[in-house]
C-alpha cells in the first residue's frame, strides 16, 4: 500500500498576501445577519446572487437596445501562473508555476498524479461583488479580491493546497467560488474550500486569516477531520487525493456550510462518505454534520442499505452548490450518487441519502424533509447543481417553492417548507434486466407529472438522426450491438460477441450541468440550458493487485490500461463527425413554475459544425443547437444572458442576450475566449457591469457600456 503523504498545517500560515487599498470608498451596503443576500442594491453577495440560487439581478441599464454596445471594461489574468513554495527555513521562494511544481516534485517525486500537475485552467468561479470589490478563488485554491471598477488586485491569500498533491480526480484543479458573511458592522469575512480539504476564512478587507476562526489563529479548519475513512494525505490507486472542496460554501444565518468532492472512480467498495458539514462563521467551531450515508444502524435510512453496506460505502456527497432560506432556517442539500457510481451489487437497496434533495435545519443539522430522485443509482445521475428557490402562485395558492433540475432532464418542484410535491411525482416501473453479476436494480423510479422533461430521455431507433436516408442508415449501423432503451435502463457490461453495452441518454454528465438554471422572482419563470448527448459507460474488472475490492468499476483510464482486465472501450461512432441523434443538440427551456408548463424552448446556437458538414451543407436545416458551453444563465430585469461557444466573429465564442418572454436572440458580443464560469452582474458608481471567467489565461473579464450610456 502506498504510504500516506502528510501535509504540515503550519505551511498554510505562510500565505501569499497582498494588501492594496481600493481605488474608491467601499459602499455602505453590507447586509445584516440572517438577511437574504439579494441583489436589489446592485451587489452580488452569493454565488447565485442570493442564497436561493436565482442568478437574478433587477438591474436594467444594459438592455436589448444597447447590449451590442458592450465593451471590455477590464480584464484580470490569473495569479496561479506565478506562485511560491515554503523554503526549509520558513521563507517563500517565488517562481513561475511550472518551476515551483518542478521543485516540489524534486523534493517529493510521487507528489502528483501522472499527467495531472497543478494547472490554472479550471477557472470556473463566479465572483461576488460587495462594497466595490470582487471576491473569488482560483483553481489552485487561492482567494482573491480585485477592484470592481478597474480589475486591480487588492489582495491574494494562498493556502498552498498544491503542496499536498493532485486534487481528487472528480474535481481536479478547479474552483467555483467563495462565500461572504458580515455581522452588519465591521466584521466581513470570505470563505472558500481548498482542493485538499480545508475551509478558509479571511478578512474581506485585508485578506488576512481570521485569527478567531479555527485552531491556532490559522483562519482555517480541516474539513476532513472527523469524517469516516478520510485520512489526510491518503491517495487513490492513481495517486490523487481522495477529498477536496471545489464548490463554494454557503452562509445561512450564522453557519457556513459546505459539501465536498470525493473520489468516485474507485476500485474499492470502501470510500469516504460525503457528509455535509457546518461551522460557526465567527469561531470555526464545528456545528453539525449531515450524514448523507448513515453512520449507525439506528440512523434514518440505514435500512435502505442491505447487509449494512453503509458501513463501508461512501460519496453521496454534495459536490455542487447548495441553497438556503434564512427566514425558514433551512439549507437545501442536492446529493450525488454513492459508490460505486455504476455498480451497486455491494450496496443493494435504495441507498438513502444518495441522489436526494434534503432540507436541513441550519441550526441543528436535523432533517426537515427529503426526496430521493433515483433509487439505488446506477447511472451517476447526481443532482448536478443547486436548487432554485422562488415564490409562486399555483391554482390561486401562494407557495414558497423549490425547483431542482436534474441530470436526467426532470425538474422536481416542492413546497420548500413542507417538502410536499407541488405536482404529483409517480413511482413508475422501469427496466431491471442486466448482465451485471449480483446487481438488483430498483423496479420503480420517480417520474414528475409536471413539468415535462426539458430534454430528451432514453434512446430508441426512432431517435437516430434522419437528415438524409444515407445518414440515417449510418446511424442505424453505428448502434448495432448496443442496448437501447428508456430512461433508467440498467447498464450492461460489454461482452464480446454478445453486447457492446448500454447507450445511456442523458449521459452521466447529464442534460443539465453543474452551472444549473436561473429563476426570475418576478414571474416564477425557470430558465434551463441543456444538452442532448448520449454515452456508453465502459465497465471492467479492476485488478485486485491494485487493491481492488469491487468486482466491477468504470473508466479504464489510460495509465491503468495494462492492469485492467476485460475492459472493452466502445461507443457508437458516426463517420466524419456526423451526429448520431436527432437535434437539437443543446437548448434553452423556459418553464412557468406557477403552472408547471413549458413556456418556450429554443436551440442554443446554429450548430454550424454540423450544418457545414459535406454531407449536410446542401440541406436547409433549422438551427441545430450544440453551441452551449458549461456556464449557466444570468437574468436581469429585461434579459436572459448566456454564453455560447460559437457564432461570434470568425465563429468564435460570444455572450448572448435573449428575450426572456420567447427566447428570441436579441444581440451578442464577442468574448476574448470561451466562457468557463457563469456570468454575474453588478452596479458600481452608476455603471452596470457583467463579469465572467474565460479561457486564454485564464482571465476574469468585465464588460460595461461606454461611459456615455451610463447613468450620471
Amino acid at each position: 500500500m502506498r504510504q500516506s503523504m502528510r501535509f504540515a498545517p503550519v505551511l498554510l500560515l505562510a500565505a501569499l498576501l497582498w494588501a492594496v487599498p481600493p481605488a474608491h470608498a467601499q459602499q455602505d451596503s453590507a447586509p445584516g445577519p440572517w438577511q437574504t443576500y439579494d441583489t436589489s442594491d446592485g451587489e452580488w453577495r452569493s454565488y447565485a446572487g442570493d442564497i436561493g440560487g436565482k442568478k437574478y439581478s433587477p438591474l436594467d441599464q444594459i438592455d436589448a437596445d444597447n447590449f451590442a454596445d458592450l465593451e471590455l471594461a477590464w480584464e484580470w489574468t490569473s495569479v496561479d501562473h506565478r506562485v511560491s513554495k515554503t523554503t526549509p527555513g520558513g521563507g517563500e521562494w517565488w517562481a513561475p508555476l511550472d518551476a515551483v511544481v518542478e521543485a516540489l516534485v524534486a523534493e517529493t517525486p510521487n507528489l502528483y498524479r501522472t499527467g495531472h500537475l497543478p494547472s490554472p485552467t479550471g477557472f470556473q468561479a463566479t465572483p461576488l461583488m460587495v462594497g466595490g470589490v470582487l471576491y473569488f478563488n482560483t483553481p489552485l485554491s487561492q482567494g482573491v479580491a480585485v477592484d470592481a471598477e478597474t480589475g486591480e488586485t487588492l489582495w491574494v491569500f494562498n493556502p498552498k493546497s498544491y503542496e499536498e498533491g493532485t486534487t481528487t480526480m472528480t474535481g481536479t484543479w478547479r474552483q467555483r467560488g467563495v462565500a461572504y458573511w458580515t455581522d452588519g458592522e465591521d466584521d466581513e469575512r470570505i470563505f472558500w474550500g481548498t482542493g485538499n480539504g480545508y475551509l478558509v476564512c479571511v478578512d474581506a478587507k485585508t485578506g488576512q486569516p481570521c485569527a478567531d476562526f479555527g485552531p491556532n489563529g490559522s483562519g482555517m479548519v480541516d474539513a476532513m477531520n472527523g469524517v469516516p475513512r478520510a485520512n489526510r494525505g491518503e491517495r487513490d490507486y492513481l495517486n490523487a487525493l481522495l477529498y477536496g472542496i471545489h464548490s463554494p460554501p454557503i452562509v445561512v444565518r450564522d453557519r457556513v456550510i459546505h459539501g465536498s468532492h470525493v473520489a468516485d472512480r474507485r476500485i474499492t467498495k470502501e470510500a469516504i462518505p460525503g457528509w455535509v458539514r457546518a461551522w460557526d462563521v465567527r469561531t470555526g467551531e464545528h456545528a453539525w454534520d449531515f450524514h448523507t450515508v448513515p453512520n449507525s444502524a439506528d440512523e434514518f435510512g440505514a435500512d435502505t442499505w442491505l447487509n449494512q453496506s453503509w458501513r463501508y460505502s461512501g460519496n453521496a456527497n454534495v459536490w455542487s452548490m447548495l441553497a438556503g432560506d434564512n427566514e425558514l432556517g433551512h439549507v437545501y442539500l442536492p446529493t450525488g450518487t454513492t459508490t460505486n457510481d455504476y455498480y451497486g451489487a455491494d450496496r443493494l437497496g435504495d441507498n438513502l441519502f444518495s441522489e436526494t434533495l434534503i432540507a436541513v435545519d441550519v441550526e441543528t443539522g436535523e432533517r426537515e424533509w427529503h426526496f430521493q430522485a433515483v433509487h439505488h443509482g446506477l447511472w451517476d445521475y447526481d443532482f448536478p447543481t443547486h436548487p432554485n428557490l422562488v415564490d409562486v402562485v399555483v391554482d390561486g395558492r401562494p407557495i414558497k417553492a423549490i425547483a431542482q433540475v436534474s441530470k436526467q432532464g426532470f425538474v422536481y418542484v416542492f413546497d420548500r417548507v413542507t417538502g410536499d410535491p407541488i405536482w404529483p411525482i409517480e413511482e413508475r416501473p422501469v427496466p431491471t434486466e442486466t448482465n451485471m453479476p449480483g446487481e438488483v436494480p430498483s423496479p420503480t423510479q420517480p417520474f414528475p407529472t409536471k413539468p415535462a422533461p426539458f430534454d430528451y430521455q432514453g434512446v430508441t431507433i426512432d431517435d437516430l438522426v434522419d437528415f438524409t436516408p444515407e445518414v440515417r442508415q449510418m446511424a442505424i449501423e453505428a448502434v448495432e450491438g448496443f442496448r437501447l432503451g428508456p430512461l433508467f435502463t440498467p447498464l450492461d457490461r460489454p461482452i464480446e460477441g454478445v453486447t457492446r453495452g448500454t447507450i445511456m441518454r442523458p449521459p452521466d454528465g447529464g442534460t443539465a450541468g453543474w452551472a444549473g438554471a436561473a429563476v426570475d422572482p418576478e414571474t416564477g419563470m425557470l430558465y434551463i440550458p441543456s444538452r442532448n448527448q448520449a454515452t456508453v459507460i465502459p465497465l471492467y474488472e479492476p485488478d485486485p493487485a491494485l487493491g481492488a475490492t469491487v468486482a466491477y468499476t468504470h473508466g479504464a483510464p489510460e495509465d491503468e490500461r495494462l492492469a485492467r482486465r476485460g475492459a472493452i472501450r466502445d461507443s457508437p461512432q458516426m463517420p466524419q463527425g456526423l451526429p448520431l441523434l436527432k437535434p437539437p443538440y443543446s437548448r434553452m427551456t423556459a418553464i412557468d413554475l406557477n403552472t408547471g408548463e413549458h413556456a418556450w424552448w429554443v436551440p442554443t446556437g446554429n450548430g454550424d459544425r454540423y450544418r457545414n458538414h459535406p454531407r449536410l451543407r446542401h440541406l436547409n436545416l433549422p438551427p441545430l443547437g450544440g453551441d452551449n458551453g458549461s456556464n449557466g444563465p444570468l437574468l436581469t430585469k429585461t434579459l436572459l444572458i448566456y454564453c455560447l461557444t460559437a457564432g461570434g466573429t470568425n465563429n468564435g465564442p460570444r455572450i448572448v442576450a435573449y428575450d426572456k418572454t420567447d427566447g428570441t436572440e436579441l444581440a451578442s458580443v464577442d468574448l476574448p475566449s470561451g466562457a468557463i464560469g457563469t456570468p454575474m452582474t453588478y452596479l458600481l458608481d452608476g455603471r452596470q457591469y457583467i463579469a465572467l471567467t474565460v479561457g486564454g489565461g485564464p482571465r476574469l473579464v468585465a464588460f460595461a457600456l461606454p461611459e456615455r450610456h451610463s447613468n450620471p
